[in-house]
């Protein structure tokens, strides 16, 4: 066994990490389960308490907050109806009925054990293949690196599937943002209109916070979650572990859920909906009885919530060999390494092994304790499902605002930060999507390094990136990507529409 393994397990495993892992699931249930919060913005919320603590603390908090955020969502789906993240839409289809059934334990129970199970699925599937993927990244060059993130922007036009030109308005803003500061190869100023605040450039975090929690805020502010009587009263749950006849019903539909959901997380911007939608339709297909699904049926739970927990393993995998984020979340995560000075890549398993399956460990330790504490405090933790706006909102601001000036001790950041809010709330107001700009955000730096660095190294010649087979390798994905969005996807979407506007003649 490697000794960057044992170390890795060793770092986990240590009180320390084992703390901070157990505080995030906290969080992150909570998080998960408020109707109107995302993962995204919880994280965001919490990064900057990490700055003043070690690399591995800071990332077992964020990866426990990221995992127990998954299941969180079901909470409210459930006793609601109301999905406490996208992910858990598909949840509240089988998980409400059963409420209403008088089962909200039983649902509750099959959702968190289905979560556990996909999210160890996914653990073995990030143990196994992101080692050897980071092998095999470390014989890219310069030409191939920007053929790859190049891939990873395609991933906008399938963020930008109702427009694609807000989709690509976004995307520009976000390159032209980064483009703010100083010349990466010269080390000129641009863009800075002779402020020094923005020699620097914008900070990519204060931009997320700006982008992500304000705009939240203020539709929280706007539209108030009123829960339902009876649905959230914390009293006495009936048994929530599953019964040994649900654990044999599971046993399809996590088989479905786990795999799929950590492959699609592996392919940047399917995300946890998309994979969770497709497994329910799967195991709705494969099972024996598809007429009880949407009347409260164990697999309808099981399938969409082994699939999105599956999802957070697999879009650890791109993050850490390739440096492309899986999801918005691991986006985050990589910005949450580059300031403990970590770069995600296939040099982090060369350079910081111990670290790198540190990670992969906290991961698992995750998702053990959210299966435990999520089983043992459920009574608890839907009393915050009632906790009141007044005092929520002013909160998370006061935060947003203490994390923005944390970042570099400047107030010209929470300038900055309220300026991405209003950004983010413009572009709210006219439909436009945010996850382009954030991937543009996240991806623009490494494509102009990369780019810079090929022509440099080739004197300008451009068949550099067409001789070189992983390159062309990656191209040919990106074109793949391109003509999908652009010409299959549509089509599909025009069919599908035509035959819901076409009449029944079985109703003539």
């Amino acid at each position: 066994m490697s000794p960057d393994v044992v170390l890795g397990f060793e770092q986990a495993a240590g009180a320390g990490g084992l703390a901070a892992t157990a505080a995030g699931v906290v969080l992150g249930l909570v998080v998960g389960m408020i109707p109107g919060m995302t993962i995204s913005t919880g994280i965001i919320i919490v990064l900057p308490l990490t700055f003043s603590l070690p690399a591995e603390i800071s990332i077992a908090l964020l990866l426990g907050l990221y995992v127990a955020g998954m299941t969180g969502g079901s909470f409210s789906a459930v006793l609601l109806n109301i999905p406490g993240t996208p992910s858990a839409s598909a949840t509240a289809i089988d998980g409400y009925p059963l409420t209403m059934r008088g089962e909200r334990g039983r649902a509750l129970g099959v959702a968190i054990t289905a979560s556990f199970l996909g999210g160890l699925f996914s653990f073995l599937c990030l143990f196994f293949i992101a080692p050897s993927l980071a092998d095999l990244a470390l014989q890219f060059r310069a030409p191939d690196l920007f053929s790859l993130v190049f891939f990873g922007l395609t991933v906008i036009c399938s963020f930008a599937a109702r427009s694609l030109v807000k989709g690509l308005m976004s995307a520009v803003i976000g390159l032209m943002i980064i483009s703010v500061g100083q010349d990466p190869m010269m080390a000129t100023p641009r863009f800075t209109f002779d402020n020094p605040d923005l020699l620097s450039g914008i900070h990519f975090l204060t931009a997320l916070i700006g982008l992500f929690a304000i705009p939240q805020l203020v539709e929280n502010l706007c539209n108030p979650v009123r829960p339902s009587q009876g649905a959230t009263q914390a009293g006495f749950f009936e048994k929530v572990l599953p019964r040994r006849a649900d654990l044999k019903r599971l046993l399809v539909p996590v088989s479905i859920g786990g795999p799929l959901g950590s492959f699609l997380g592996i392919l940047p911007g399917a995300g946890g909906p998309v994979a969770a939608f497709i497994s329910y339709d799967y195991a709705k297909k494969a099972s024996r009885r598809p007429e009880a699904f949407g009347h409260g049926a164990v697999e309808g739970i099981a399938a969409p919530e082994s699939a999105n927990n599956a999802v957070a393993g697999g879009a650890l995998i791109p993050m850490m060999t390739l440096g492309i984020p899986g999801d918005p979340v691991t986006a985050i995560l990589i910005g949450a390494l580059l300031v403990h000075g970590l770069v995600p890549g296939p040099l982090l398993f060369l350079e910081h092994g111990d670290f790198a399956y540190g990670l992969i460990f906290s991961f698992f330790w995750a998702n053990l304790f959210n299966f435990l504490v999520a089983l043992t405090g459920i009574g608890l933790l839907v009393k915050v499902l009632n906790t009141p706006r007044w005092i929520l909102v002013p909160t998370i601001a006061l935060l947003c605002v203490i994390g923005s000036y944390a970042l570099r001790n400047s107030f010209f950041d929470i300038y900055v930060m309220f300026g991405f809010g209003l950004l983010g709330l413009f572009m709210q107001w006219l439909k436009m999507p945010v996850v382009p700009l954030l991937l543009a955000l996240v991806l623009g730096p490494p494509l102009e390094e990369h780019l810079r660095v090929a022509l440099t190294g080739s004197q300008g010649d451009v068949t550099v990136f067409f001789t070189s087979p992983f390159s062309l390798f990656f191209l040919g994905l990106a074109a793949l990507s391109l003509l999908w969005s652009l010409v299959w996807e549509p089509r599909r979407r025009r069919r599908i529409e035509l035959r819901a506007a076409s009449p029944d003649p079985g109703k003539s």
